[in-house]
């Protein structure tokens, strides 16, 4: 599974319409309304590399009301799970 993290700037009297169709994009699953230099980040997840340039490119960043956007591509995840478990090596407990 391939997932990008992608910036979006939007029209700022369109964020919850913009929102709403970006999340209803297909490779799209989770969309936030957020503060700061952006107004959404859309995070899309994909099997393969090519479908990246479909949902972005061909899709997402053609939402009526979208400015810009910035892609960024995810390497590797880590949950709290998988951190609990990194700093827990070697660590034996006093039980």
């Amino acid at each position: 599974m391939i997932t990008a993290i992608v910036m979006v700037s939007v029209e700022s009297d369109k964020i919850p319409e913009v929102a709403q169709a970006i999340a209803d994009l297909d490779g799209v699953s989770e969309v936030y309304s957020v503060a700061g230099d952006v107004d959404l980040i859309a995070v899309v997840r994909v099997r393969e590399f090519d479908q990246i340039a479909e949902v972005i490119a061909g899709r997402l960043s053609k939402v009526a009301g979208v400015t810009h956007t910035d892609t960024h591509i995810a390497f590797r995840a880590y949950s709290r799970h998988d951190l609990e478990g990194a700093f827990s090596i070697g660590y034996s407990s006093a039980d």
